[in-house]
């Protein structure tokens, strides 16, 4: 089901809850994390990143994939291009059918990236998309993905007025790529930017903060959570195990499956989470009729499949 950031990111805010956005990588990314949003009755986000690009080498295969899936999927789904610093990739996610875009020009001068971001804005407006921008410490010389970066709530209120931006990812605690959950994130910060700043936030670097911290970001003022490298850890330890208990597996289906599954279940009790648990967002009925929807379109598709012990 289509969807628009913009709109889902808005209704959190109000709510105060989170969006959860997850990225894709490959297929199994993709189907893990739209059989979790239905079984949670919940929309989602699925995250196309610059780097996964250069990893297929095309943008086309892997994002019609997640537009494929967005489209047969009973909960919204949007479909959104992350950590872009090429406009030229931007330019082509547009025109490929992207929901929305988050544009990285967080290691320019303030002044540039503000110029740069603008210009985005306006070409994605003009057709729909929505732009997620990205600013943390201005002139620092660590960059905005050092967990000691900061956004100033001034400068925050200052780049959305200047550039139009939809969502605003800020620098308060978290790093990307962090293999721990032990990140402290700076809840007061977040608070004094959400209270500046008229559009919903966005916190990148999750899968360093555990679930305490999580839960009172989204207090806070955070409205979308982005998790990448907690999921991937899932996916990769459960196919170590996998492939540990049988190593004569051959067929990739039978190390797969297991590890895009418990990604699915990770990603669920993620977006509980983020919708508060047992929040009203979250209903029984709704979750049952997820599932009841994931498990049809999953019976559909294993009597039309190939036999696992085939090649």
């Amino acid at each position: 089901m289509k969807a628009s950031l913009r709109a889902l990111a808005a209704a959190a805010r109000t709510a105060g809850t989170g969006l959860g956005a997850f990225n894709v990588i490959h297929l199994e990314h993709a189907t893990a994390l739209v059989r979790a949003a239905e079984r949670a009755g919940l929309p989602v986000v699925l995250q196309v990143s610059q780097n996964a690009v250069a990893y297929h080498g095309a943008l086309e295969p892997i994002l019609l994939a997640c537009r494929a899936m967005a489209a047969g999927a009973s909960v919204p789904v949007v479909v959104h291009l992350d950590h872009a610093e090429d406009v030229g990739l931007v330019r082509e996610a547009v025109r490929l059918g992207v929901d929305s875009v988050m544009y990285d020009a967080s290691r320019l001068p303030d002044e540039e990236n503000r110029a740069r971001t603008g210009e985005v804005v306006r070409f994605c407006h003009a057709a729909d998309v929505d732009v997620e921008a990205e600013l943390g410490e201005v002139g620092g010389k660590n960059g905005v993905h050092d967990p000691s970066a900061r956004t100033s709530p001034e400068d925050a209120a200052a780049f959305v007025d200047a550039t139009g931006v939809d969502l605003l990812a800020v620098a308060v605690g978290s790093s990307h790529a962090m293999r721990t959950r032990d990140a402290r994130l700076d809840v007061d910060l977040i608070g004094a930017i959400g209270a500046r700043v008229p559009v919903p936030l966005v916190l990148h670097g999750s899968s360093g903060v555990p679930d305490d911290g999580l839960r009172a970001a989204i207090a806070a003022g955070i409205s979308k959570v982005n998790v990448a490298t907690h999921l991937n850890g899932v996916l990769t330890r459960t196919i170590r195990r996998t492939l540990a208990d049988d190593p004569a597996l051959v067929d990739p289906r039978r190390w797969m499956g297991p590890a895009r599954d418990a990604v699915a279940d990770e990603a669920y009790r993620l977006l509980r989470l983020f919708a508060g648990e047992s929040a009203g967002a979250v209903t029984p009925v709704a979750a049952a009729r997820g599932q009841a929807q994931a498990e049809r379109r999953m019976r559909a598709r294993s009597s039309t499949s190939i036999p696992m012990e085939m090649p």
